[in-house]
């Protein structure tokens, strides 16, 4: 057995409110510690989005009701709510801002770059701010964080052109940090037809039923690029996306991925297979989500790991509502044998231990503690 500080997923989708048929904050973050990951961060493309403080509240009081693991919650950029200096303490209960700059799943897409801008300029600046950029939109992002000089962070890259700009901006000094996906690190275009077990099924509208995600699978030459370019990429993050197999299998398949279960068994293969260290997991799972997002650090927690246990991914086995995985029937080595939270033992051995609601809002508490700080830095002056 191995032991590891417990891991941080910053981009996952809980579906709730709205679509708990295909996952809640209940399963889905059992899903998480059965996979090792103690904090999830949950993006805001729900329905209804989460973009104000009605919304907001809707989404934390059913984390509150039924996580197992701690997490936060983002908030959704809108045309509608770029004020957020009238709205101060709003920001500070959220993960960070999410902006959509391309086609995704839910209603929270920006098109006008002048949105961006008022984001850009209004949002606390100590706050992070994540976008959904692809290609072109991405240099576009970049170019604003240069413009206002505040960091972005950029979801699941994908591209070899896209992983080369944020090198070179990083190397320019740009405040720019980046992630990855499980699914852009091990599958490429050509492993579409046989995701999930299903064979290809092209609907009308040219989506590719179970490979269906935004952004799309890569050709051999982009996926290769982000291997080869692993020192530029910050974090690896699931974009944990549920949706149900017969909505993946419809003639309208919407775009996502399952992942936040299989994720560590995937990198633990790749550390047997010499194209990782525990240290490259470590710094992407654990140092770097919690310097870029301001995490609090998880006391009395960590995961054991039997590293020498084969076997098969299988969603059956599975604690995510949807029941697929995109790697069904792949071979790993590594498994997630126990998981202690806080002191107590949330997983061990394929069962959840910690009932719902044992999850934190980890921003909650950070704000509740920066007030105690306040409150004894005024004591200590008078």
């Amino acid at each position: 057995m191995i032991k590891l500080p417990g891991l941080i997923d910053p981009h996952v989708h809980m579906r709730e409110p709205g679509q708990t048929h295909k996952e809640d904050w209940d399963s889905g973050t059992s899903a998480a510690l059965a996979g090792g990951v103690t904090m999830v961060l949950a993006m805001p493309n729900t329905k209804p989005p989460i973009f104000d403080a009605s919304t907001l509240d809707l989404a934390l009081g059913a984390a509150k009701e039924k996580a197992r693991c701690d997490y936060a919650q983002f908030l959704g950029a809108g045309p509608d709510n770029i004020d957020w200096g009238r709205h101060k303490a709003l920001p500070l209960q959220a993960a960070g801002l999410k902006m959509y700059l391309d086609q995704t799943f839910g209603e929270l897409r920006l098109d006008s770059m002048t949105l961006w801008q008022s984001h850009f300029q209004n949002w606390p600046k100590n706050l992070p701010i994540v976008a959904h950029s692809e290609s072109r939109s991405m240099a576009a992002v970049i170019l604003m964080a240069a413009i206002y000089d505040r960091p972005v962070h950029i979801a699941h890259i994908s591209l070899k052109e896209e992983v080369l700009l944020i090198k070179a901006a990083k190397e320019r000094g740009i405040k720019v940090t980046c992630e990855v996906t499980p699914h852009h690190l091990f599958l490429t275009e050509e492993d579409i037809s046989a995701i999930g077990g299903a064979s290809l099924r092209l609907a009308p509208t040219g989506a590719t039923g179970r490979g269906e995600v935004r952004p799309r699978l890569a050709a051999k030459e982009d996926v290769e690029a982000l291997w080869q370019n692993l020192d530029v990429i910050d974090c690896f993050a699931t974009d944990h996306a549920p949706h149900t197999l017969a909505e993946k299998d419809s003639e309208t398949p919407p775009p996502g991925f399952p992942g936040v279960e299989t994720l560590l068994p995937l990198l633990l293969t790749a550390i047997h297979e010499g194209r990782l260290t525990i240290n490259d997991v470590l710094s992407r799972m654990v140092t770097n989500p919690r310097r870029i997002f301001s995490l609090p650090e998880q006391p009395e927690t960590w995961i054991e790991v039997d590293e020498k246990a084969e076997y098969e991914l299988r969603a059956a086995n599975m604690h995510s509502r949807c029941g697929w995985t995109p790697f069904e029937g792949w071979q790993v080595k590594g498994r997630v044998t126990r998981v202690v939270l806080r002191g107590r033992e949330a997983f061990k051995d394929g069962k959840i231990l910690v009932e719902a609601g044992y999850g934190r809002n980890v921003r909650a508490q950070k704000n509740v503690e920066s007030t105690e700080v306040s409150f004894r830095a005024l004591r200590m002056i008078k």
